[in-house]
């Protein structure tokens, strides 16, 4: 029956690798649940139960399937990156609320929020290496290009830790301020860029000890990071104030601003770099951005709360492009 409901899909979008290219994926929260769009058509195809709690989508090192995160069954649902055919399910991941791999392939880091510990496995076979259990929410996560180090967000006490992933310990953990949320690691390996949800903007930190270097404003609930192109310029969710920011990371300034109201959260660029997609949390809503214009072009209903978003792709397989999915920020956000 699932095989037969997945044909349905790929025929009501035309047959062929056109068809996967053109379809999206987001997930819906609050209703444990994941919607499969048109990209082109701008309508939902189809909408699958999954867990509960869903928040992140992310792609396996091998290129060949993502992964969705459902934290309260702490389980994994594995996804064809082509199709969204589900090819497996991993057990006993316990609240995967935030996650990703290391560069290398080597780890698979979750971070999570409710119960309050950040666990780094095996990326092969998903063996648990080690937990750390650390107060104040963890719930984004970064790694450095070595894939020695994983940095968390800790939103509740307004602090960053930094955790070895070969001996599963801290390194560091220091105040950054109010509520820091999206995390990335940029190009050059020098520089920390952290979302202040908080506060109106964001922080840059040296990933060796934890300082911050400088301060950038950006809009009120600075949230979530999606990178375009080569990295120096990133796309800014920000949630409370309902914009999207575009900021250069070489001179550290805000180049473009676009409205998107209701919660702009998570965000994924199709594949031909020509929109982004951004999911609006508070009204069950996916905007369409223009990227040339910076303006909204579209809108598309979805399911309560709809968070991760993700391109399917029908190219060849590889590593991961761009950063984990954001995570949410508190319990009054969900």
């Amino acid at each position: 029956m699932r095989k037969l409901v997945f044909a349905a899909i790929a025929l009501a979008m035309g047959a062929g690798e056109a068809a996967r290219a053109d379809a999206v994926l987001v997930l819906n929260s609050d209703e444990a649940s994941y919607s499969i769009l048109s990209r082109s058509s701008r309508i939902e195809l189809a909408r699958y139960p999954v867990g509960r709690e869903p928040h992140h989508v992310i792609v396996t090192p091998d290129g060949k399937e993502m992964l969705i995160g459902s934290t309260v069954t702490n389980e994994l649902l594995g996804l064809d990156i082509k199709t969204g055919e589900r090819t497996r399910v991993v057990k006993d991941v316990i609240d995967p609320y935030h996650m990703g791999f290391s560069p290398n392939g080597k780890w698979f880091v979750t971070a999570a929020y409710r119960l309050d510990h950040v666990d780094i496995f095996h990326a092969d076979g998903y063996r648990l290496a080690g937990r750390i259990f650390i107060d104040g929410l963890p719930s984004h996560i970064a790694f450095d290009a070595e894939s020695k180090t994983v940095f968390v967000t800790l939103q509740q006490s307004g602090r960053l830790a930094a955790f070895d992933l070969q001996t599963q310990t801290l390194k560091w953990n220091v105040p950054v301020g109010n509520a820091p949320a999206g995390i990335v690691m940029l190009p050059d390996n020098k520089r920390l860029l952290v979302a202040l949800t908080g506060e109106d903007g964001i922080v840059v930190v040296d990933p060796k000890d934890g300082g911050v270097q400088s301060t950038l404003q950006t809009g009120k609930g600075a949230h979530n990071f999606w990178p375009q192109g080569d990295g120096r310029l990133y796309f800014l969710s920000n949630r409370v104030e309902g914009t999207i920011s575009l900021i250069d990371t070489t001179e550290m300034k805000v180049v473009g601003n676009v409205r998107v109201p209701g919660g702009p959260d998570c965000m994924a660029i199709t594949p031909d770099g020509k929109e982004l997609w951004v999911t609006q949390r508070f009204l069950r809503r996916v905007a369409v951005i223009d990227i040339e214009q910076l303006r909204v072009v579209a809108s598309i209903p979805v399911g309560k709360s709809p968070h991760g978003v993700f391109m399917l792709q029908s190219g060849a397989a590889g590593p991961a492009r761009g950063p984990v999915r954001a995570a949410s920020t508190a319990e009054d956000q969900k």
